[in-house]
């Protein structure tokens, strides 16, 4: 264990504590100004909480407190879901276990890959957390062409933002990855990696998207990387 470490962890652990403080401040200030539109509380959530794979990254927090921070905050997510103790999260008016399946997704990624494949646990979580975010906002702003998957509301203006934020967020990565030494895909594979994203994304029946989008990207990230 090299010398300095509990303090990078206390120091990075504080760090990104911080973060999620802040950003459920902001969450709750935006629910209190703009009540009618709970939807914006939760995506500044779902989009900051991602930002937390990255800071981690950068930090150089251990695995196994990563894990442990993350399945901490999934357990959290659930009590909330069902106490319903901060409806700046969970409050949108339908039924979703979203918060949970993100959490979830999160610390399963990181069991698998982290540190050693850190960004292959970024590109799925950032895709998520900006992709699916921003569609949600923009295809509910936007008037566009809509369709339905198994009940839920798909518009041409949230999968387009899907798509473009997708591949936005992989060539970012993956610019990232190839400066640090790391394999990355090629930029055929990450037009496909979009594509994907967009594919599971369709599919968002009881927030299960949360889980699909992210552990799907990462999972083919880290094929498409080696091939």
């Amino acid at each position: 264990m090299p010398n300095g470490w509990w303090g990078q962890q206390v120091f990075g652990a504080a760090v990104v504590l911080l973060w999620l403080l802040l950003l459920a401040g902001l969450a709750l200030a935006l629910r209190s100004r703009w009540p009618d539109q709970p939807e914006w509380s939760r995506k500044l959530i779902h989009i900051g909480a991602g930002l937390v794979v990255p800071m981690a990254w950068a930090l150089g927090i251990d695995r196994w407190i990563a894990i442990g921070a993350a399945g901490l905050v999934t357990v959290l997510a659930a009590i909330n879901h069902r106490r319903g103790l901060l409806p700046a999260i969970e409050d949108v008016g339908r039924d979703s276990i979203g918060t949970i399946a993100y959490g979830g997704s999160i610390t399963l990624l990181l069991l698998l890959f982290w540190p050693e494949e850190a960004a292959t646990v970024t590109a799925g979580v950032l895709v998520m957390a900006f992709g699916d975010g921003l569609a949600g906002l923009i295809g509910a702003s936007l008037a566009s062409p809509c369709w339905r998957v198994l009940g839920q509301r798909r518009s041409l203006a949230g999968t387009l933002t899907m798509a473009l934020t997708s591949l936005g967020v992989l060539l970012g990565v993956g610019m990232v990855s190839v400066a640090h030494g790391l394999p990355a895909p090629g930029l055929a594979a990450m037009v496909a990696l979009a594509l994907a994203a967009v594919l599971l994304e369709q599919i968002a029946l009881l927030g299960l998207d949360n889980l699909t989008v992210p552990i799907g990207v990462s999972l083919l990230w880290h094929l498409l990387s080696r091939s």
